[in-house]
């Protein structure tokens, strides 16, 4: 069964649409790509780099964020980068977004989409269809799997539609030294199975210094909860 249209799709206005060569092809053919992977690998860092490497070749975007680790409008990384960024909420259409920067002269390129698993499923439909209908290349970044090791919503909407899918390279390790896949949430030294989807807390190297947090660990340890000898105790 084909998919109920979207809000606004369809009336992308003819200027902001692909530029065609004489093959009558789209000279640039926009994308959707997601770039994945577990904490502490740089996913916001790449997202800032990204941004910039496309803003000095003369493209203009707007950078967007949802429950950064800040919790304020902005990008921020652990290795102390930071860019303001429009916050997501639940009501923001990202079609919108753009059609008010258009509206108002401003030019947009592209998207930077910083933490996007946190996103909703129709944010991912109304990046596609950005794409699509607009022109607008979209650059996803975020986890995959939350501290159950379930897919985010978003994410497995991202990989089922992104034009290309990709692991960030950077390795984290697990205590263990083996490659680290997982993000367990820890509270009060013991890794939790339950709760809420999304809790914000961040990562640390004692136990001692948060209540809530969470540590990246390799498959094995993520499933038996063990923190290791400076984390914790198992999980029951």
């Amino acid at each position: 069964m084909a998919r109920p249209a979207l809000p606004g799709e369809g009336d992308a206005p003819a200027e902001c649409l692909a530029a065609r060569g004489a093959n009558g092809r789209p000279a640039h053919a926009a994308a959707l790509r997601f770039y994945w992977g577990p904490m502490d690998c740089g996913k916001s860092t790449m997202a800032l780099q990204m941004n910039y490497n496309h803003s000095r070749q003369g493209r203009r975007g707007l950078v967007t964020t949802r429950i950064d680790r800040s919790l304020g409008p902005q990008v921020t990384t652990r290795i102390g980068l930071a860019h303001e960024a429009v916050e997501v909420t639940d009501s923001l259409d990202l079609r919108t977004l753009v059609r008010a920067a258009w509206a108002d002269g401003v030019r947009v390129d592209y998207l930077i989409c910083d933490e996007a698993s946190f996103y909703s499923v129709e944010h991912v439909e109304q990046m596609a269809e950005l794409v699509d209908s607009y022109d607008v290349d979209v650059y996803a970044f975020g986890l995959a799997t939350d501290f159950r090791s379930c897919l985010f919503p978003a994410a497995q909407r991202l990989f089922e539609l992104a034009d290309s899918v990709a692991r960030i390279q950077v390795e984290v390790l697990c205590w263990c030294g083996r490659e680290g896949l997982l993000n367990a949430r820890v509270a009060n030294g013991r890794v939790v199975r339950e709760g809420e989807q999304v809790v914000i807390g961040d990562t640390a190297d004692t136990v001692e210094s948060a209540d809530l947090r969470y540590q990246v660990l390799c498959r094995r340890h993520h499933r038996h909860g063990d923190l290791g000898p400076r984390g914790g105790a198992p999980s029951a």
